[in-house]
């Protein structure tokens, strides 16, 4: 579990750096994410819950990703993919639904959103017009939450 632990978190890090480098990143490593860390899920959970979470977890993706198409296409009268958001961010939602409980993606997919917020806001708060390296951000918001996971217990990051 260790080596799949250490190889997830890597592969967060990889995804930050290219996302903020180039906003271009290999496609085959939102599944590779999404992967080792149903591995890790269900080493904590048994296989039926681990899917039973993150069905629940792309529910709740698919309900937040509706509201902002809404709000894209009605209010702010942009292209939702690539005018609001990119592919590369919707594949990262997509396959972080492999993480966690339900409960525990709820809290960290909404402070990764917020981390990626102020962390944007502070690295690039004089340039307006900057796309925002998203699915960077909260790869590093997820590769610190696993790399926490060594020092505490992490079941509490599994229970449900």
């Amino acid at each position: 579990m260790l080596v799949i632990k250490i190889l997830l978190i890597l592969t967060f890090l990889f995804v930050f750096y290219q996302d903020c480098k180039t906003r271009l990143v290999y496609w085959f490593l939102y599944p590779l994410i999404g992967i080792l860390a149903f591995i890790v899920q269900a080493y904590f959970n048994n296989f039926i819950v681990a899917m039973v979470n993150s069905l629940f977890n792309m529910l709740l993706v698919a309900t937040v990703l509706i509201v902002v198409a809404i709000y894209s296409k009605m209010i702010m009268k942009r292209d939702f993919i690539n005018g609001s958001i990119g592919i590369g961010d919707l594949l990262l939602f997509l396959f972080l639904c492999f993480t966690f409980s339900t409960i525990t993606f709820t809290i960290l997919f909404s402070f990764s959103l917020l981390f990626s917020l102020i962390l944007h806001f502070i690295l690039n708060h004089k340039n307006k017009d900057a796309t925002v390296p998203l699915a960077g951000y909260m790869s590093l918001f997820f590769a610190t939450v696993y790399l926490t996971s060594f020092f505490i217990n992490p079941v509490y990051l599994y229970s449900y």
